[in-house]
C-alpha cells in the first residue's frame, strides 16, 4: 500500500491514552552497534521477551532491515513458531526508537459517523539535529512513520517540518497533555517558534485542549529528558512521577520542580491532579568497561564513557492490553525493582504487572516505552 495524505486539517482530533485498547504495538528489531553493541544478544533477548508478553494479548509489528530479515525470522520462528500476530516489515531505520520514529496515533471526525485513526507524522532530527542530535544521519527513520502508515493501510496526517518524537509528549486521552520544557524547548528542535506557538501545534495536531509543561525530566537523559521517562498518566485525573529522596542525587531537584508545578495544576476537564511518586533505582546504573568495549560508533555519533550514568526510569513502563511491562535494573537494584513492582500493582490492580529485565534496552538510551509505539484499535 502507498501513504495517504490528509490534505487539510480533520475535525474531532482525539490523542487517545496508551491505557485504551490496542490494536497492536510497533516494535523495530535492534541492530545499531553504537546502540546495542557488535553483540546485541542482549538487546534482542529483551526485544524477544517484550515480543513474546505482547504477543499473549495483540499484534506485533516488528520492522527488520533487509539485511538482518532471514535470521531474524529463523530466531523468531523458533521462539513463537507460526504465529500470525506477529507480522514482520522489512525497511531500512538508523535505530530501534519504534516510540520516536514511528506514528502517533490519533482519532478524527464525528462520532458514531465517520470517526478514522491516523497516523500522524512528525519531522524527526535524531533529538537535536546539528545541534545536540546523537547521530549525524537520520534520513532513515524519519521516513519510517509514513512507511509503517502505508503498510497498515492508515491516511498520514503530515505535521512535518514540526520536530517532535513520541517519547516527548504523553496523554490523558481526555485533552490533556504532558510535555517537558527541557526537550520541547530544546534549541535542536523548533528553534524559530516560541513555546506559544509550539504549543498551539500541539493542540492542533493532538486535539489537547491543555498542555502541562513539566520543568525537567530524568537526569542525564540524551533526549533533553522526554516526558516518557519523568511522568506518565496511569488514568484521567492521575500521574506517576519518578522521584528520589535523596537529597545528594541530582534527580532530587528536577523531581522536586515537577512535583512543585503540578501540585498548582489541573487538568483538561479541571480535575486537581493526583501524583503518586514512584522512586528511581537505589544505585545509579552506569556504563561498565565492558558495556563500552561493546560499542561500534560510527563518525558523528554520540559515544558513551565508562562510568556513565544512565537515564534509569521506572516510569518508562509500557501499557499494553491488560499488561503492564515493567523496568527491571537488578544489579544491585533488586529491592528498588521489587518496590515499583509493588507500587504499580497496587496503583493498577486491574492490570497484570509484568517484569522485564530491560538493563540491555537501557543501554541504548532508553527503555521498554522508547522502544514500543501502540496502535489504537480502530474507533467504530
Amino acid at each position: 500500500m502507498t501513504e495517504k495524505h490528509m490534505q487539510h486539517m480533520p475535525e474531532g482530533i482525539r490523542f487517545p491514552g496508551e491505557y485504551e485498547p490496542h490494536e497492536g504495538t510497533l516494535m523495530i528489531w535492534p541492530e545499531r552497534p553504537g546502540s546495542w553493541g557488535k553483540d546485541a544478544s542482549g538487546a534482542e533477548k529483551a526485544f524477544t521477551d517484550i515480543i513474546g508478553e505482547l504477543l499473549k494479548v495483540e499484534k506485533v509489528w516488528l520492522v527488520v532491515s533487509p539485511k538482518a530479515l532471514p535470521a531474524v525470522q529463523e530466531k523468531l520462528r523458533r521462539r513463537f513458531g507460526e504465529n500470525e500476530s506477529l507480522i514482520l516489515l522489512e525497511a531500512e531505520t538508523d535505530d530501534a526508537w519504534a516510540r520516536d520514529i514511528g506514528p502517533t496515533f490519533v482519532f478524527a471526525g464525528v462520532p458514531g459517523r465517520n470517526r478514522k485513526r491516523l497516523a500522524l507524522n512528525w519531522s524527526f532530527n535524531a533529538w537535536g539535529g546539528e545541534v545536540d542530535g546523537l547521530y549525524a544521519s537520520w534520513d532513515k527513520d524519519d521516513r519510517l512513520a509514513k512507511t509503517f502508515a502505508g503498510r497498515i493501510g492508515d491516511e498520514v496526517l503530515d505535521a512535518a517540518p514540526f520536530v517532535l518524537e513520541g517519547g516527548s509528549i504523553h496523554t490523558d486521552g481526555e485533552g490533556t497533555l504532558l510535555v517537558t520544557e527541557s526537550c520541547l524547548l530544546s534549541a535542536g528542535r523548533n528553534p524559530g517558534l516560541s513555546k506559544e506557538e509550539i504549543e498551539a501545534r500541539l493542540k492542533r495536531y493532538l486535539g489537547a485542549r491543555k498542555v502541562l509543561w513539566l520543568p525537567r525530566g530524568i537526569c542525564m537523559d540524551e533526549t533533553n529528558e522526554h516526558v516518557d521517562n519523568i511522568a506518565a498518566f496511569i488514568r484521567p485525573g492521575e500521574i506517576v512521577l519518578a522521584w528520589t529522596d535523596n537529597e545528594e542525587d541530582p534527580q532530587y531537584e528536577l523531581s522536586r520542580q515537577d512535583l512543585a508545578y503540578l501540585a498548582g495544576e489541573s487538568d483538561a476537564r479541571g480535575r486537581k491532579l493526583v501524583v503518586h511518586k514512584l522512586p528511581i533505582p537505589d544505585l545509579p546504573v552506569c556504563c561498565s568497561r565492558a558495556d563500552i568495549d561493546n560499542y561500534v560508533f560510527e563518525a558523528g555519533e554520540d559515544e558513551r564513557e565508562e562510568g556513565e550514568r544512565l537515564a534509569a526510569s521506572y516510569v518508562n513502563f509500557y501499557f499494553a492490553n491488560g499488561l503492564l511491562l515493567l523496568p527491571q535494573f537488578g544489579a544491585g537494584n533488586e529491592v528498588s525493582d521489587r518496590r515499583a513492582l509493588r507500587i504499580l500493582k497496587e496503583l493498577c490492580p486491574e492490570r497484570k504487572i509484568v517484569p522485564i529485565a530491560a538493563g540491555n534496552i537501557l543501554l541504548g538510551g532508553g527503555n521498554i516505552h522508547c522502544i514500543t509505539q501502540q496502535v489504537p484499535r480502530k474507533p467504530l
